[in-house]
């Protein structure tokens, strides 16, 4: 059967040979420019709101529960504890709890009479186990129970328990008492479910964002702060929007994914003029493995590639912008300011925008440069050197003042959280400093980080999909398992990557500035991470992955205006797609029989399936 596997990587590669084959031989062909505008028809808006509306539909399903403990019993001190009493001596045969915030234990105690006790486990409630369901291990032989005591070792919020008789069977609350300050424990059975599952627990880096959303509406100090804190606070939208469940503090991430998509049409349109090329492409997009999974984890990626990705449209948008004598003046300038904007939203979400900017920078010192050339050479010497000393003061206030000004006033729930309130906060010593001493911090973490990981993987190994990062795996008694990862649609990974090597020759043999302007924001997001020496995964290439889609939506249409062949396009967008729905259960954790990701999903030994 292993080599039963082989067959699929081997037809894909022969596929996308297929693919390439037909472009090789128009490579070095200019292209007719695009019979249609960028302008939106009703094909367009058509097209983009079935993607869009079939696209959120799968997001959404299976999120997660919109159930979850909502009060917490708050242990304030070491030694603290909570009593809970049944209505009769029982056999417990096991016990289920959710935690709360704060890392740290309980000593979990039986009694038959109140007087003596027998402890049963340190119930762990680790930085890696918070807003999780999880067993308590007890004793094989308890005996009679009558007196159920935790008692917190330190400063601890507890969620709720769940107490199971020696049949299996869960001990409803109506015959469980305890006193006023500790009823949070037993007030919300109706969350408790059959088992944990990630559907109604925490996963992977949830343990660190979706808590500091947490955090954040609180108004406690931040857990996670090795990261900006304004992809934190979009998470904590979702999270007033519906409680702390899993599916508010996944929603904004989902929400932001379908939201993605729409934007890729609009850039792809601009970039082509093709309809059959937009919506194909936003298709791909839509249903890559990464996108699909990544946006819904509540972690920070998603709203730095929804910003990468809005920077870099608006940037395109003012490298176009019409700048002739007829034009309105300045009309550029609205472009400029929202790649600006985009750039300060994205740098305060996490700072790989910041190598996004860097990108734009020197496709901004490139249009000066050629605009320099023509305009010199026309004679306008003089109106050029205006023209750029105008330029860069608006590049000063729309990529320096107004993303330090977006940075700086993100910090307001850690000012918060220190005591601080209002608009005065902004202008207070104390608040300077958090943000001061949060960047040193970063900059130190980051460039500190040794540890290891069985799924990391280096930069090289993304460009062929090589390792993969595992976030979730669980396996049932009935030969069934449930695994979701981060990575690429192979068409995508290794079709999109034939095609910026192809960008490359476009770029540097006919020197096609659309060519050079997706290639620049391939390398911007790619390249500085060969340089990093910290630890890192996948999902690190997910910015990368808009520009593979956008080198694709190049290939393709250079391919229609250069003979008008279509159906590399629309085989290319079928064989993505089936491929979505063939790997759709280690996507979502969807339970299938174990050969089924064995046999026909885990194309490598390294793809952990």
């Amino acid at each position: 059967m292993a080599y039963l596997t082989l067959i699929f990587p081997v037809a894909a590669l022969g596929f996308l040979a297929l693919v390439f084959s037909e472009y090789l031989p128009v490579m070095q062909l200019d292209a007719e420019p695009a019979a249609a505008a960028s302008r939106a028809s009703r094909r367009d808006t058509a097209a983009v709101l079935i993607i869009t509306l079939v696209y959120a539909a799968a997001a959404f399903t299976n999120l997660g529960v919109n159930t979850a403990p909502q009060t917490f019993c708050r242990f304030t001190e070491r030694g603290q504890y909570a009593l809970i009493e049944l209505d009769e001596p029982r056999e417990i045969g096991a016990m289920m709890y959710y935690s709360g915030l704060y890392s740290g234990s309980y000593r979990l105690q039986f009694s038959a009479d109140g007087e003596s006790w027998a402890d049963q486990t340190a119930m762990k409630q680790e930085h890696g186990d918070l807003f999780k369901w999880q067993y308590a291990e007890l004793a094989e032989d308890n005996g009679p129970v009558r007196f159920v005591r935790i008692v917190a070792a330190e400063q601890l919020w507890l969620g709720e328990i769940a107490l199971y008789g020696a049949d299996g069977a869960r001990i409803g609350a109506s015959r469980l008492s305890c006193d006023e300050g500790c009823r949070t424990l037993i007030d919300e059975q109706d969350t408790v479910p059959d088992e944990p599952y990630y559907l109604n627990s925490a996963y992977f880096d949830e343990i660190y964002h979706a808590r500091t959303a947490f955090e954040n509406v609180q108004e406690v100090y931040p857990y996670e702060v090795s990261h900006p804190p304004l992809g934190k606070l979009i998470i904590s939208l979702g999270v007033r929007l519906f409680g702390m469940t899993p599916f508010g503090w996944r929603f904004m991430g989902a929400l932001f994914g379908v939201l993605m998509l729409p934007v890729m049409y609009a850039f792809l349109k601009k970039l082509f003029g093709k309809t059959s090329v937009a919506a194909c492409c936003t298709a791909v997009f839509a249903f890559d493995f990464m996108h699909f999974t990544q946006t819904r984890i509540a972690t920070i990626d998603t709203y730095a590639v929804f910003f990468i990705l809005l920077m870099y449209l608006f940037m395109y948008m003012y490298l176009t912008a019409e700048r002739g004598a007829k034009q309105p003046r300045r009309a550029w300038l609205p472009y400029l300011a929202l790649a600006g904007l985009s750039f300060g939203l994205g740098a305060a979400s996490k700072w790989t925008c910041i190598y996004a900017g860097a990108g734009l920078g020197v496709l901004w010192l490139g249009d000066r440069v050629y605009r320099g050339v023509k305009l010199c050479r026309a004679g306008k010497k003089w109106h050029y050197i205006y023209e750029t000393a105008e330029n860069i003061l608006w590049c000063l206030l729309f990529f320096v003042v107004a993303p330090c000004l977006v940075y700086y006033l993100s910090y307001y729930p850690y000012g918060k959280a220190s005591g601080l309130s209002g608009v005065s906060m902004y202008f207070t010593r104390e608040y300077l400093d958090i943000v001061l001493e949060n960047q040193s911090f970063m900059f130190s973490y980051h460039a500190g980080v040794d540890a290891t990981h069985p799924y990391s993987s280096s930069w090289y190994q993304w460009l062929f999909d090589a390792r993969p990062i595992l976030y979730y795996l669980k396996y049932f008694d009935d030969g069934t398992k449930s695994s979701f990862g981060a990575f690429v649609n192979p068409m995508l990974c290794w079709g999109g990557f034939a095609a910026v090597l192809c960008e490359g020759f476009a770029a540097v043999r006919r020197r096609d500035g659309t060519a050079a302007f997706i290639l620049l924001g391939y390398l911007a997001q790619l390249l500085p991470w060969v340089l990093v020496p910290r630890i890192t995964f996948e999902y690190h290439y997910f910015p990368c992955t808009v520009f593979l889609v956008l080198a694709l939506g190049y290939v393709f249409s250079h391919l229609c205006d250069c003979g008008g062949r279509r159906w590399p396009l629309y085989s290319f967008t079928a064989v993505s797609l089936a491929l979505f729905a063939a790997f759709y259960p280690v996507l979502s954790g969807l339970r299938v029989p174990q050969w089924y990701s064995h046999n026909l999903l885990a194309w490598f030994p390294s793809w952990p399936f």
